[in-house]
């Protein structure tokens, strides 16, 4: 009989036995302790949902969207039952490989590889857990495993069974889209209507755009919809400044540990993210510039940020596109220590002690991915959105790559060397600093 739970974005979700004998496992429970938005919750005091029931809503909408391929199509297109539960198990397992703060750690200060795509995580959270055992008992282990890894999606019989867990416009964001947004607090959602327009078309998901032989207009605003929701989010939420720079203090604050052999990355992978600090804290006691950043992390004395870049365009000035991929390759990607040779730089000539500066530079890779996804819009193949050359998605594209920022941030305790400070960025990375255009709009407004 179905286990059903009260979830506060979907209502009520009904659950097999077999995914409650997933759900009732120690890898899956731990995730109960891994916040959705990382450090959000300092910037947006409710932003303390967490991977777990972000699981069981993925898990939801997978359903949702599976059910609706069926039923738009006439029932013409069925999805095999095998397919079912292994998508269903992989939406409920595609998490399953975070550790406390991943994504800072992994996609903004890359200390670590990304979660989907570590051989030793998978072996840790699937392989030696509970959970193997019961997809074995189902027959479904090796699939499901192919979903979670990067590396093996590609073994999948149909494509679209990762597509719907993990693709461009899938269960994941669908259901992260709005409990990100009712957590925040954030006046943005979209139609359930969108679960009307999903197909199979060449063995992919995709969205359908043609109804009949005419063109679907509501099906296109509705997922230029989803695109802006998605843009909104990105600037209000995960890329807001005061959480960059608090996962920038976190984030720091390991690799200091990792660098003096306090700790090993295995040891990440039973922790949640407040024993995580607590367990940096006391392993890391004799390294003061650690201490001092995770105290300053829980009375959220956050670093100033007191030089900034971002890229320039047509109607604001700013960086060309060869800095921007100069400065990605020195202080994103670290080429030959650059950013943390910088950071020892800027701080032994303000004389400050180490960790009191930190660099922030995410990859240039910012083209909203959800933009990709595959539409139909005849009985031909299907066609990448963006391939459309939709007027609003195109700028949709382009105010998503300008939220690239570039910033130095310095410990509050040292604001009268800030003035000096900013000199010496401008020195060392060849860019006037541009935060007072951005303190005054005119990088928003472009006068």
């Amino acid at each position: 009989m179905p286990k059903l739970i009260r979830d506060t974005v979907h209502g009520d979700i009904s659950f097999t036995d077999d995914e409650m004998s997933i759900i009732d496992t120690a890898p899956m429970q731990r995730l109960r302790g891994i916040k959705q938005l990382g450090t959000s919750y300092l910037v947006y005091p409710c932003a303390v949902h967490t991977r777990f029931e972000h699981s069981l809503g993925t898990c939801h909408v997978a359903k949702r969207i599976v059910e609706s391929i069926e039923e738009n199509s006439g029932r013409r297109i069925r999805i095999e039952d095998r397919d079912r539960r292994v998508i269903y198990s992989a939406a409920l397992l595609h998490d399953i490989t975070h550790i406390p703060f991943g994504h800072t750690f992994e996609d903004e200060r890359r200390i670590f590889e990304r979660h989907d795509q570590s051989r030793e995580r998978l072996e840790c959270f699937l392989d030696h857990s509970p959970i193997a055992e019961v997809l074995s008992k189902s027959g479904i282990y090796r699939s499901v495993r192919a979903v979670l890894s990067k590396a093996q999606s590609s073994e999948l019989e149909h494509p679209f069974i990762h597509q719907i867990v993990s693709g461009t416009v899938c269960a994941d964001l669908l259901d992260y889209l709005k409990r990100d947004a009712l957590f925040c607090g954030l006046s943005q959602s979209y139609d359930n209507r969108v679960f009307k327009y999903f197909t199979i078309t060449d063995d992919n998901l995709a969205f359908d755009l043609n109804k009949n032989g005419l063109f679907r207009h509501d099906a296109l605003s509705e997922l230029i919809n989803l695109l802006r929701i998605r843009y909104n989010l990105t600037e209000r939420v995960y890329y807001h400044h005061a959480k960059i720079v608090a996962g920038a203090m976190i984030s720091k604050a390991l690799e200091l540990a990792l660098t003096e052999k306090k700790v090993q990355p295995q040891d990440l992978f039973e922790l949640r993210d407040d024993s995580f600090i607590y367990f940096l804290k006391a392993r890391c006691r004799s390294l003061r510039p650690v201490v001092s950043l995770l105290e300053n992390l829980e009375r959220r004395w956050l670093y100033k940020r007191i030089y900034f870049l971002t890229l320039g365009n047509m109607s604001r000035p700013g960086i060309s596109k060869e800095k921007q991929a100069e400065l990605e390759k020195l202080y994103h990607y670290n080429e030959d220590e650059a950013r943390s040779k910088a950071e020892v730089e800027i701080a032994r000539r303000l004389k400050i002690p180490e960790g009191s500066v930190i660099i922030y530079c995410p990859s240039t890779e910012m083209a909203l991915k959800e933009a990709e996804v595959l539409v139909r819009i005849s009985d031909g193949a299907p066609r990448s959105l963006k391939d459309l050359n939709n007027p609003e998605v195109n700028v949709l594209i382009d105010k998503h790559r300008s939220l690239w920022r570039f910033y130095v941030c310095i410990s509050l305790q040292y604001e009268d060397r800030f003035r000096k400070a900013e000199q010496i960025c401008e020195e060392i990375f060849g860019q006037e600093n541009m935060i007072d255009l951005q303190a005054r709009g005119q990088l928003s407004l472009g006068f």
